[in-house]
């Protein structure tokens, strides 16, 4: 049984994580686009590398919904080529569907997608409790699923994207200036996660609150997917 303690460490964890990711958000709402920026880009049409590549590593940076799941997918992870290959796979994810969705202009309704990504948080917390092999009788590829769950996260960046930019003069400059912004600004967030996590996994206090700090990020994760499903059922009723 998990000590009452280590669910109040966990969930003070958490929830410093989510303030510092609410206060890093401000107007930027998971895969919103600030109106300051869509502004400014929507002002200026053609190559804009360095808007581009700034507006990544913003919307990583605030995007809680990725950080949730790069958070999950490296809580039990200690090697650093582990790190990498994980990461690698995610990044490979988002990069092919964020430049194919907007590329050749593929829609699907974003409230879904980021019910998705949401669900993809939930996945995650599952597979840290080790649930699967109880629920399913099999333990899923976990590679895969990371790779798989990277698709969606990247479709979710097309789809703002597409509401974002208005015209297609410099569109592939600017999509690999806002990819290689996005890879920038998870190199950034990682470490920082990474530095926390490291000094967490030496306390005495982590072993104890593995249990209960995933069982707050699939809370969290189910929270985030709820919001998205809400939304989209508000939007049919309009």
């Amino acid at each position: 049984m998990v000590h009452p303690r280590s669910w109040r460490v966990a969930g003070g964890a958490l929830t410093a994580l989510f303030a510092s990711l609410t206060l890093l958000a401000g107007d930027a709402m998971a895969h919103g686009v600030a109106e300051s920026d869509k502004a400014y880009i929507q002002a200026h049409p053609g190559a804009n590398i360095i808007p581009y590549t700034y507006l990544g590593a913003k919307h990583m940076v605030t995007g809680y919904d990725h950080l949730l799941f790069l958070f999950g997918v490296i809580f039990f992870l200690y090697r650093l080529k582990d790190i990498w290959s994980y990461v690698t796979l995610f990044a490979l994810g988002h990069s092919t569907t964020l430049i194919a969705g907007v590329m050749f202009n593929i829609h699907a309704n974003p409230f879904i997608i980021d019910a998705i990504i949401g669900l993809s948080v939930v996945y995650k917390a599952l597979d840290n409790l080790g649930a699967f092999p109880t629920l399913l009788g099999f333990q899923p590829n976990q590679k895969a699923a990371v790779l798989i769950f990277g698709f969606f996260h990247g479709f979710g960046l097309a789809t703002k994207l597409q509401d974002l930019i208005a015209s297609r003069d410099g569109l592939f400059a600017n999509l690999v200036s806002f990819n290689v912004g996005v890879e920038m600004g998870q190199v950034i967030a990682l470490s920082i996660i990474l530095i926390a996590m490291t000094f967490w996994r030496r306390s005495n206090s982590f072993a104890r609150s593995a249990v209960a700090a995933n069982a707050i990020l699939m809370s969290a994760g189910f929270i985030l997917t709820g919001y998205q499903i809400a939304g989209f059922f508000t939007e049919q009723t309009v």
